[in-house]
């Protein structure tokens, strides 16, 4: 009877634990309100490299080569990228950006026309307190750009970095 009383008690500490870490965390709607308007504060929330690198085909069209996700490649997300919403665009294709899981301590983003692939995913994840984005699938890096074309790719995306930077550092 011991043993029992003390497991329980052990699992309601652990449930106490946890439930105080996730109420002492940090708010997602102001979290991603500062994250969406200022580039240095984005960047400090971003564990580089993410955990899923670029894939891109080589010029064989079938072997696949990875890039690590690091910050040079990063595109800065603004509200409207991140805004949740459905449009229905004049030549009838819809295009949703929602959470599709929101969790307490785990939230996934995805955008991209309906029924089929999303050009945009986001994993943020709630660590010691802080909310961070963990993963990333950007359309700016797909398996339809050839390798030769990722360093252009990625002076254009840092070009319009910079324009996000000067507006919101």
């Amino acid at each position: 009877m011991k043993a029992i009383n003390f497991v329980v008690c052990l699992c309601m500490a652990f449930m106490l634990s946890t439930f105080n870490s996730l109420a002492t965390g940090e708010d997602f709607k102001s979290f991603l309100h500062k994250f969406t308007s200022s580039a240095s504060f984005q960047y400090s929330r971003i564990k580089f490299p993410l955990k899923s690198p670029i894939v891109l085909l080589q010029d064989d069209g079938e072997t696949e080569q990875t890039f690590p996700f690091t910050r040079d490649k990063w595109a800065l997300l603004d509200s409207e990228t991140l805004k949740e919403g459905r449009i229905t665009e004049e030549e009838g294709g819809v295009y949703i950006s929602r959470f599709t899981r929101d969790e307490p301590a785990y939230k996934e983003f995805e955008a991209g026309y309906d029924e089929s692939e999303p050009s945009l995913r986001v994993v943020f994840e709630l660590v010691d307190g802080n909310w961070y984005v963990t993963d990333c699938y950007n359309d700016w890096y797909n398996l339809d750009l050839p390798i030769g074309e990722l360093e252009e790719t990625v002076r254009t995306m840092q070009e319009e970095n910079k324009s996000f930077e000067e507006l919101h550092p």
